[in-house]
């Protein structure tokens, strides 16, 4: 049986030490996005994935003005930019019955970029170009932020961020 050539796992990681600077992350992470990326958002509550939201949201060119916040009731926000912005929360769904049941898959086969707070809860649904950041809590203020793809297109975005 042949070997499926797989892209290597491309990593960076980086701490930021407020609000502001984790913004600054996304808001260059954002700048690289193209309609289809996918951006998988992991951390415990209050580790920064809104704020790092923010900042894609930023990138993409949304204004200022759209006050982008978490949509943990909602399940998913839409912002009107270049191409369309999802950010998905799926903090409240209990399993992947209740994930597929609210249609939420459809977001990620759709035009557009999607970002979703909680997508380690159901892997095997994620596209596998997505990048990946995960924040881990340091102390009050300082995050320790880590991108990680294994896609060609995923790498490529990390290593311009690098």
């Amino acid at each position: 049986m042949a070997e499926t050539k797989r892209d290597p796992i491309e990593t960076f990681t980086v701490i930021t030490h407020s609000d502001k600077e984790t913004i600054e992350l996304g808001q260059k992470l954002g700048a690289l996005l193209e309609d289809g990326d996918m951006v998988a958002l992991v951390g415990e509550l209050g580790s920064g994935k809104t704020w790092f939201t923010k900042g894609i949201a930023l990138g993409l060119g949304i204004s200022r003005k759209q006050v982008i916040t978490s949509p943990s009731f909602a399940l998913v926000n839409e912002y009107e930019g270049e191409v369309p912005f999802y950010h998905m929360d799926v903090y409240r769904l209990g399993n992947l019955s209740e994930f597929l049941s609210a249609g939420l898959e459809e977001f990620l086969h759709q035009k557009g970029i999607v970002a979703m707070e909680w997508a380690d809860r159901w892997p095997e649904i994620l596209p596998g170009k997505r990048i990946q950041v995960e924040f881990v809590i340091l102390d009050g203020s300082r995050r320790e932020i880590t991108l990680s793809g294994q896609h060609e297109r995923a790498n490529k975005i990390i290593n311009s961020i690098r």
